[in-house]
């Protein structure tokens, strides 16, 4: 079981306001998490699956996407006390953020990276152009221990917030995956109406 099976957090809200993504309120709206029982898929527990080697653990502390300019420190984030996810600080700089009770990028099971697609007065958000990946394209995740998760995107979906895949985004899977998750689609209302999941898969690893 991976150890974000073990933390059973497997429901992510939808209430991911212009504020959580970056705009001019509070920083703690945002992708919400509840903890409920958690359980293995089929696939996770099934046969080996071919690919690379998974890597040992290892926090993320980097993340580069060259074809949308990313280059960006990673930030570790938990649970907020009201049990929602946390975001990253809205920050000039504007870290993307790990969520750590999902596996560490290259280990077996769906890690979970979140960043902003504005930060209000500061413009921009580094995910602001996450929706123009495609199929492929490159992904590389350094971590801690000097090593790096290279993945490669599989598919991008813009969902409506009301519609958020759960299960797709933090079901467990038997290869290392990663996911890139921000706010997207038009503002209604001060809020984003959908959210922009990034899929990807483990292609190689580096020392």
């Amino acid at each position: 079981m991976t150890p974000f099976s073990r933390r059973a957090v497997v429901a992510v809200a939808v209430a991911c306001l212009a504020a959580g993504c970056g705009g001019s309120g509070s920083a703690d709206d945002g992708p919400a998490a509840t903890e409920t029982p958690g359980n293995r898929s089929p696939a996770a527990a099934g046969s080996p699956v071919s690919g690379p080697r998974p890597l040992a653990r290892s926090v993320p502390v980097g993340l580069e996407i060259p074809s949308i300019a990313v280059d960006t420190p990673v930030v570790r984030l938990g649970l907020a006390q009201d049990r929602t996810v946390e975001v990253p600080p809205i920050t000039a700089d504007d870290p993307a953020g790990w969520y750590r009770y999902s596996p560490t990028p290259g280990r077996p099971g769906p890690s979970v990276i979140l960043g902003h697609v504005t930060v209000g007065a500061h413009g921009d958000g580094v995910f602001r152009h996450l929706a123009r990946l495609r199929r492929d394209d490159g992904i590389t995740v350094r971590l801690e221990n000097g090593t790096a998760a290279e993945f490669a995107v599989t598919s991008v979906r813009t969902v409506a917030k009301a519609a958020f895949p759960t299960e797709d985004v933090y079901g467990d899977t038997a290869r290392p995956e990663l996911r890139l998750i921000t706010c997207g689609g038009p503002l209604e209302d001060g809020e984003y109406r959908d959210n922009v999941i990034v899929f990807a898969a483990l292609r190689a690893t580096a020392p």
